[in-house]
């Protein structure tokens, strides 16, 4: 398994490859452009191309493109739908031009009571915008959610479901297990047993490979409390045992790790993923204790 950050691209995408290779990256994820805005101006070819090109380099392989936060594929407001839809295929465009082995999506809100109408509206969506951008090369990966409020993916059947209604409907599409978030919605990843029944689940729900990325994320609430508060990598609710536990599943094997930590970036990103390799590297005997930030 491949571990790596969600690094920052304000300074342009190329300060994304330095970055992600001074935090010791094998993976990397990015926002291509400002996730609580609709618009921004589009990036140069040659701007791309060279990002590409510059991860290949640096080692620094697959990325991976998450969505904007603004997408509601859920939403029964039609604007709002119709607004989504475009977004979604600007994202999709721009997860293609840099060479994304995935896109991120959130499911976003309920648009019904009925969990298949909710499938079949995020199935709406990504048709939308997958016919909007005219190109289907680039897999959506549906992110599960925490569970506050309204939220619709909080359920991994909810999440299994949209996955194989879009594969039906011809989208090409994975899974993106965000770790903080499925233990806030009450699957324990504290164990091995968690970890094995929730790969055996998905494997044969979806089938194997389905899990293309993991966000790594240590959870700083309790099993079940439905808070996305992201913690530092053993510093939380899941604890070391937990990540040892997912690089031990082999079912996992072929996916990457990517931790989206707060605090300071290159602090953050260059611990995070040293502590979530030294777990890896170790998974196969005992490992002395995590160092805690300075």
């Amino acid at each position: 398994m491949r571990v790596g950050a969600h690094v920052s691209v304000a300074g342009g995408l190329l300060e994304g490859v330095i970055h992600a290779r001074a935090a010791g990256c094998e993976a990397a994820q990015i926002f291509p452009k400002n996730p609580r805005r609709w618009d921004a101006p589009q990036r140069p070819l040659a701007e791309e191309q060279a990002f590409r090109v510059g991860c290949i380099e640096a080692g620094v392989t697959p990325v991976f493109s998450h969505a904007t936060y603004l997408i509601n594929p859920g939403t029964a407001d039609e604007a709002l739908w119709s607004r989504s839809c475009r977004a979604l295929s600007d994202e999709i465009l721009r997860a293609e031009g840099i060479g994304a082995s995935g896109l991120v999506m959130h499911l976003g809100t309920r648009a019904s009571p009925d969990t298949q109408g909710c499938v079949r509206r995020v199935v709406e969506t990504a048709l939308r915008g997958y016919s909007i951008a005219g190109t289907v090369a680039v897999p959506l990966l549906i992110e599960n959610a925490a569970g506050a409020g309204s939220q619709f993916g909080s359920r991994l059947d909810e999440v299994t479901s949209c996955l194989l209604a879009l594969r039906e409907a011809g989208v090409p599409a994975g899974i993106c297990i965000d770790t903080c978030h499925a233990f806030a919605a009450g699957v324990d990843l504290r164990g091995e047993e968690g970890w094995s029944t929730l790969a055996a689940h998905l494997d044969a729900t979806c089938g194997a490979g389905s899990v293309a990325l993991i966000h790594a994320n240590d959870s700083k609430g309790c099993l079940g409390c439905k808070h996305d508060r992201h913690e530092w990598i053993g510093d939380g609710q899941i604890g070391e045992p937990g990540f040892l536990a997912m690089f031990a599943a082999a079912r996992l094997a072929g996916a990457a790790a990517i931790v989206e930590m707060p605090g300071d970036p290159l602090v953050k990103d260059s611990e995070n993923v040293s502590r979530l390799k030294r777990l890896r590297d170790g998974a196969g005997g005992a490992a002395d204790p995590l160092p805690s930030p300075s």
